[in-house]
């Protein structure tokens, strides 16, 4: 029954904070409408049929009509709370069967005639005008009810007695127009806890508090007037007597400092076991007080958010008042309490809690007698010192959980004494380090470490054997701690740190931990991630918030994406698959590259083009450079071969590069020698009328001595002119040990320069024959008329063609 209140006022909750016109939202099968906040006149017209959850509240409507409800025949939960309602139709709730939860509170309304429906759980029609209370005669059918607000002028004894038939779970009756009360009314109820709310001076208040200690076993007071309470203490002391309150509240109250502790001394003394204050304001001067400790079934005193308008007093007074309470458990929270005596004699106390103080590490030091304390709660206070704080529970010696979270804790590796039976640890939030490990108790079973600086855990944390859970969330870890330290853990909460993927080696070492949270990282996915991945799918149960917490952060393209739906492909991370993948066709393509280069002679092709380039290039050079000398040319190119080449020269060499073109012209000996010079003579002067010089090399090449002269001669033009002139073309393949010594200039020659190779395949000899031809490739007639530019003395030649001269010195060099 309470948790299904507790369902009901959630949602009631969630409707008022949602501000929108329409809002419908599915949660759990309910279709939730909110139409809060609107300033509504009337019933909207657009409410969905399937609605389950209508909020109206806050708004102005004065009147429902029965069309307006009878058509949801699904709807569960209606507020209608805050608005200007003044009545409400006999049949208004008629069609509305299922509905469960119903608030009506703070409108106009004067009297109820309709029916509410039998399904009824939570009905709340406080805050109205009620002059009394007989819309309870209409409430006696609804036996499923378990929460009921109600308030009128007048509360009769006939008017409660309708509904004591009916066990409630909780009763809030608001007090703030009651101008009378029939005694005995209030004991007609049958509740398990009652509130009274707005309780002044206007109303019979013995009576009424008289009968109310006496109705359940839990009461709150709320929102009552600083003058309630000045009643004689007889009357207080009778109140308790007859009372069989255990848990009583009281809230948002202000009273002076001399009542309050009056009304404490009367409940010290009653069967209250569980006194709770809290939104209270302490007026008047805080003096000090005789107070009876003795003879009390006190167990529990909290106060919360007590403000003081006494700032300077005696504050010895008011903290020895709570030291000394022969109690259980003390609960202080948000007082601004700066300090906390130590009990004078051995005290009961179990559980303190001072949290949102400002007390500083000094409280409780050297205090011997909190021999009985198992908790000690001193979240966000002034702590400074984490060593001090050690030594403030080292005489402790029954203590057993600490909570010092929110506090701005230092640790300079002093030395730390901690109470021996501390188990469980709540550091979260202090700004500690990594060296935080080396200041904790040695038997601890549960740390919680939440919200620090920490960036690893020491792998020399032996003394931790007992630990079972560990909380380092939100800290600034880059990988799982290393868990074979601590062999007894089963859960850790490492969630919000800054871990791209665990590492293989941790998320083994960390096999003995039975529940991880690891969720909210900055997961990496790549290939690293998959391994996790791999051991998280062996055992998922074992992943706390696992798959919806762990999704991917980098890269951008997979953000968002959880790590249950990432997949890369094993060729992408697998080194020794990606390698045969890659290298493999790569090696194949070369192999085969290579056989259709040799094959096809790629490489010979690719060398004469880069020939024939170097040659141009060469040709424009050389040119350039005879401009300069003043030389012209008859010839395109003299050839020298051996007598045993000639068959080839004449056949195939001469026409191929005379008769494919015209105009170039070459020097041979036997057509070009002048007839009754010397050999020699011709021979030079043959080489220096010509652009190039061609030499036929073979193996009877070396062998002749007229060759060896022409070659030389060349070589000597080479030299002496600086002009870029040979042109070697290898007939057959010449064995170095059949040059002779005297040819040291050929050998040179052959190693340093490139010379063309007569290839064998006719498929070939058209680019060989292209090649030569770019080699000498010169304008004759255009270079004379350069030269005869640059230079005013042009050189005239004689020349006599007497055949039978000619045909004698070309016998001559044939038979040398």
């Amino acid at each position: 029954m309470a948790e299904f209140i507790l369902l009901l006022t959630t949602i009631a909750s969630v409707l008022i904070a949602a501000h929108c016109v329409e809002h419908p939202l599915i949660k759990d099968q309910e279709l939730v409408t909110n139409y809060s906040y609107n300033s509504l006149i009337s019933f909207p017209n657009n409410v969905s049929v399937e609605t389950t959850v209508l909020d109206l509240s806050h708004n102005n409507i004065t009147n429902l009509n029965t069309t307006d409800l009878n058509y949801l025949l699904r709807l569960r939960v209606l507020n209608i709370s805050y608005n200007l309602l003044a009545e409400l139709n006999k049949d208004i709730f008629d069609s509305n069967k299922r509905l469960e939860h119903l608030d009506l509170s703070y409108n106009k309304l004067e009297n109820v005639s309709c029916t509410f429906p039998d399904n009824l759980r939570y009905l709340d029609i406080s805050y109205n005008y009620f002059t009394t209370l007989s819309v309870c005669k209409g409430l006696g059918n609804l036996i499923k009810l378990e929460y009921l607000g109600f308030g009128a002028q007048q509360i009769l004894q006939s008017d409660i007695e309708a509904i004591s038939p009916l066990k409630l779970q909780r009763v809030f009756l608001n007090l703030d127009t009651l101008t009378h009360y029939q005694n005995g009314s209030l004991l007609m109820l049958n509740t398990n806890y009652l509130h009274l709310a707005s309780l002044s001076m206007k109303n019979d208040i013995f009576s009424l508090l008289f009968d109310a200690v006496n109705v359940s076993e839990s009461l709150e007071l709320s929102n009552c007037a600083n003058y309630v309470f000045p009643i004689e203490t007889s009357q207080l002391t009778a109140i308790a007597n007859n009372s069989r309150v255990i848990n009583f509240i009281m809230n948002g109250l202000s009273l002076s400092w001399d009542l309050l502790t009056s009304i404490l001394q009367v409940i010290w003394h009653s069967p209250v076991e569980r006194f709770h204050l809290s939104e209270f304001t302490v007026e008047g001067r805080i003096n000090a007080v005789q107070f009876d400790y003795s003879n009390s079934s006190m167990t529990e005193v909290l106060l919360n958010n007590i403000q003081s308008k006494v700032f300077f007093f005696d504050q010895t007074v008011l903290y020895r008042l709570f030291s000394e309470m022969n109690i259980k458990n003390l609960t202080v929270t948000s007082a601004n309490f700066l300090f906390m005596e130590c009990p004078l004699k051995p005290s009961s106390f179990e559980l303190l809690n001072f949290a949102s103080n400002a007390m500083s590490d000094d409280v409780f030091q050297n205090c011997e007698t909190l021999i009985n304390l198992k908790t000690l709660i001193m979240r966000d206070n002034k702590l400074q010192k984490l060593a001090k704080v050690s030594s403030l529970t080292n005489k402790m010696i029954s203590l057993q959980y600490l909570d010092v979270s929110n506090n701005q804790l230092d640790y300079k590796e002093e030395e730390c004494s901690w109470s021996q039976s501390i188990t469980k640890m709540n550091l979260a939030s202090c700004s500690m380090t990594s060296s935080v490990f080396k200041c904790l108790p040695k038997n601890i079973t549960w740390l919680e470490l939440g919200k620090n600086d920490i960036t690893f855990v020491p792998s020399n944390i032996t003394y931790f054997e007992k630990l079972e859970y560990l909380g380092l969330e939100f800290n600034r870890f880059f990988d799982l701690p290393d868990c074979t330290f601590l062999p007894h853990l089963i859960v850790l909460q490492i969630e919000h740190n800054q871990i791209p993927y665990p590492t293989t080696e941790f998320i083994h070492r960390c096999n003995n931990v039975s529940r991880i949270n690891m969720g909210d990282n900055p997961f990496h996915c790549f290939c690293e991630i998959r391994t996790f991945i791999g051991e998280v799918k062996k055992s998922p149960g074992k992943m706390i918030g696992w798959p919806k917490n762990y999704v991917c952060e980098h890269p951008d393209n997979l953000r968002g994406v959880m790590l249950t739906d990432f997949y890369m492909p094993e060729i992408y991370c697998n080194v020794f698959i990606l390698v045969p993948v890659i290298v493999v066709p790569i090696i194949l393509a070369l192999v085969l590259l290579f056989i259709i280069c040799k094959y096809c002679d790629v490489p010979w092709y690719l060398k004469m083009i880069w020939q024939w380039t170097q040659t141009k290039q060469r040709t424009r050079t050389s040119k350039s450079h005879y401009w300069e000398l003043g030389r012209d040319f008859d010839f395109h190119a003299f050839v020298s071969y051996s007598e045993h080449d000639a068959s080839w020269v004449k056949e195939i060499m001469l026409p191929s590069i005379e008769k494919m073109d015209n105009s170039i012209r070459i020097c041979q000996h036997e057509r070009n020698f002048l007839p009754g010079r010397p050999i020699v003579e011709n021979i030079i002067n043959c080489i220096e009328k010509s652009y190039k010089s061609i030499f036929v090399l073979s193996p009877h090449f070396v062998q002749s001595e007229w060759c060896h002269y022409e070659l030389y001669f060349a070589h000597q033009q080479l030299f002496t002119e600086k002009t870029d002139n040979l042109i070697l073309i290898l007939l057959e393949q010449i064995p170095q040990y059949i040059i002779p010594s005297k040819y040291s200039r050929l050998k040179t020659l052959m190693a340093k320069r490139t010379y063309l190779e007569w290839p064998k395949e006719k498929s070939k000899h058209g680019l060989f024959w292209a090649n030569v031809r770019a080699a000498i490739s010169i304008n004759l007639s255009d270079l004379h008329h350069e030269i005869s530019q640059n230079d005013s003395q042009a050189l005239l030649h004689d020349q006599d063609d007497n055949e039978d001269d000619q045909e004698a010195v070309s016998t001559g060099r044939t038979q040398s």
